[in-house]
């Protein structure tokens, strides 16, 4: 989902240089990602009230505030984690004034969750977390039947387990980012993010039972 780090650092040195234009490269550069990450981690409710790219001009425009500093401290961050910690900070701020501005409508609307992730991204971590008998060549129907199980466990998760699964699998961040960008250790994260699959599969196995007494 991020660009390549390599040319990212290649901007970011420029930029140090006093290249204006590198800064403006860094931004485009990573526009649809963020644009990506504000459209699946941004509540429903509040998207209703807000557009996207708004929240996403508002994270380029502070982050351009804020790039001298983070570039006098030679990235504290990779730049990525440290663009995306700004994205979450927007998001919070758009989710205060919006849930004060009309609560009921805002509250009453679910976090759906899944909604970057592809059909086949959606199945190969399903496939990887359910029974490989259940992958076999009934194919097509029973993919997307797949697909859709894995969407409705993924909403049906609390916000921590969710956001782990989809910063490893939309986002495909390391352990190790994941760990800088939570503020954990790496052991941490990676135990969380364990939880999370076996709380996953036993969301997956109880639709699968489901769905066979129907």
């Amino acid at each position: 989902m991020w660009p390549d780090v390599r040319d990212t650092q290649q901007l970011l040195e420029a930029a140090r240089a006093g290249d204006a234009g590198a800064t403006d490269a860094l931004w485009e550069r990573h526009r649809a990602a963020v644009h990506k990450l504000v459209a699946m981690r941004l509540d429903r409710g509040v998207q209703a009230r807000v557009d996207v790219s708004d929240v996403v001009q508002d994270t380029l425009v502070e982050a351009n505030r804020r790039i001298g500093s983070y570039l006098e401290k030679n990235g504290e961050l990779p730049f990525h984690l440290w663009l995306r910690q700004i994205a979450n900070d927007r998001m919070i701020d758009a989710h205060r004034r919006h849930r004060q501005a009309g609560r009921r409508s805002v509250d009453q609307e679910r976090h759906l969750g899944a909604a970057e992730f592809s059909d086949q991204s959606a199945l190969d971590l399903a496939g990887q977390l359910r029974d490989h008998r259940e992958l076999t060549p009934a194919a097509a129907l029973l993919r997307g039947e797949l697909a859709e199980q894995f969407r409705a466990a993924l909403a049906k998760m609390d916000d921590a387990d969710r956001e782990i699964i989809e910063m490893r699998h939309v986002e495909c961040l390391t352990n190790q980012e994941c760990a800088q960008a939570l503020g954990l250790s790496e052991p941490a994260a990676g135990m969380r993010y364990l939880r999370a699959l076996r709380r996953m599969r036993a969301l997956l196995d109880e639709g699968a039972s489901q769905a066979g007494d129907v």
